[in-house]
């Protein structure tokens, strides 16, 4: 398979947050099947859903990869229980990490297990931010609309996101 762009997320709400973060990313790259093109500067973001947790400290990444979406899941998941995610007991809750596909090129994919575009990711500041400091113009393959607008259809409520000065 030719080389695909990709991006993707990463969150920690849980232990040493940048850490777990760093580690992930390690992870990702190192056995050369990934390569981050781009990274976002880490934002530290409120919780959604279920607001009773720690705040999440959050990225995006553009990558490059040979692997086709469901390899790359795969990948991303044997990175999460490596590094000690367990099944969620609270949809939304803390977690040492969270690692999702949010855009694999302008491709559409709907399965049990995968959805691409990520079905939440409009809806989401934590993951838009990220995209737009990497890319503004990146379009949503279904919305037809790119991550800008669709951040600046959010509006201003709820969501916070505080930037973050450290860095892996």
């Amino acid at each position: 398979m030719d080389p695909a762009w990709a991006y993707l997320s990463i969150g920690s709400n849980l232990g040493e947050r940048l850490d777990n973060c760093c580690r992930a990313i390690q992870h990702l790259t190192a056995d050369g099947t990934v390569k981050v093109l781009a990274r976002s500067p880490f934002y530290e973001s409120e919780p959604v859903d279920y607001l009773t947790q720690r705040w999440f400290l959050n990225a995006a990444m553009k990558i490059e990869t040979g692997l086709a979406p469901h390899a790359l899941l795969d990948k991303l998941k044997g990175i999460e229980q490596r590094m000690g995610r367990t099944p969620d007991k609270v949809r939304f809750g803390p977690r040492v990490l969270d690692l999702d596909i949010i855009l694999y090129e302008d491709r559409i994919l709907s399965c049990e297990h995968l959805v691409i575009p990520h079905p939440r990711m409009h809806k989401r500041r934590f993951v838009l931010q990220p995209i737009c400091d990497i890319d503004p113009v990146v379009m949503h393959p279904i919305l037809q609309h790119d991550v800008n607008t669709l951040l600046n259809q959010l509006g201003a409520y709820g969501q916070r996101l505080m930037p973050c000065s450290f860095d892996c």
